[in-house]
């Protein structure tokens, strides 16, 4: 469907996400299947303005167009039946990947995984959070570094069919202070690959042109300014950082 279509076409809801913290939809553009969050349906948050989760998740997805890494499914600003609100693409991930997972510590796969933690469940049985050890998942990570991802979940993480991984509900990111929380812990001090710090190159080139403007556009001046010290700390530290400050690490429920 060409883009303007998705911009003007009639947007159909379809059914509801309840188990979402904000009010979100399932929807179609003709026979293009989406998802509708609108600014309306946004429950006020004690750390973030009112009304601009839509603007940050949009913020995400340009941010990860530059970047090259396909991280975010297509999302954009629009009307829609409850009033403007932030549309995206639904895709379908494919519910027997994991990428990731709780487990009993005793039953870890050998390889192909990193640990984030270890704990206990309900019953006292020793579990631990574990990650892929990908090539996705590690551009996720500091994708989420760059944005400073205030909620990286384990089920905002979509695994594909095809081996593909998305990202999603980018809503709490782009905070002037520290809210890093993510499930993403397992390269803390490794080196930054070549392909990684080139789309942070990228990224910062694109600063001075459309997307520092688009970013103006979506995010506060404090909120750029922010983001634009995180680029470049990371390309001149070149190590996935560790968790910093009294913010928690993940975010919970961790799923």
């Amino acid at each position: 469907m060409p883009a303007q279509e998705l911009l003007t076409g009639e947007l159909e809801l379809t059914g509801r996400i309840t188990t979402a913290s904000n009010a979100t939809f399932l929807g179609a553009i003709g026979k293009v299947p989406v998802v509708y969050k609108p600014i309306k349906g946004e429950k006020p948050l004690w750390d973030f303005p009112h009304g601009t989760l839509a603007h940050r998740e949009v913020a995400a997805y340009r941010v990860s167009e530059v970047l090259g890494w396909n991280l975010v499914p297509t999302s954009w600003l629009r009307a829609g039946p409850f009033g403007e609100g932030m549309v995206q693409l639904w895709q379908e991930p494919d519910p027997a990947q994991r990428p990731v997972d709780l487990l009993p510590s005793d039953q870890l796969p050998q390889t192909g995984y990193k640990t984030v933690l270890d704990g206990e469940d309900g019953n006292g049985q020793a579990v631990s959070l574990i990650h892929e050890d990908t090539t996705q998942l590690r551009k996720m990570a500091v994708f989420d570094v760059l944005i400073n991802n205030a909620d990286r979940k384990g089920d905002h993480i979509l695994a594909m069919p095809d081996g593909h991984r998305f990202g999603v509900d980018h809503g709490i990111s782009f905070h002037q202070e520290h809210k890093l929380r993510t499930v993403l812990w397992g390269w803390i001090g490794q080196a930054l690959n070549d392909e990684e710090r080139a789309g942070i190159d990228r990224l910062q080139q694109a600063l001075d042109t459309e997307l520092g403007q688009q970013l103006a556009e979506l995010l506060t001046t404090a909120e750029c300014a922010a983001f634009v010290q995180r680029c470049t700390r990371l390309s001149q530290e070149q190590i996935f950082p560790a968790p910093a400050g009294l913010t928690p690490a993940v975010p919970w429920p961790l799923f």
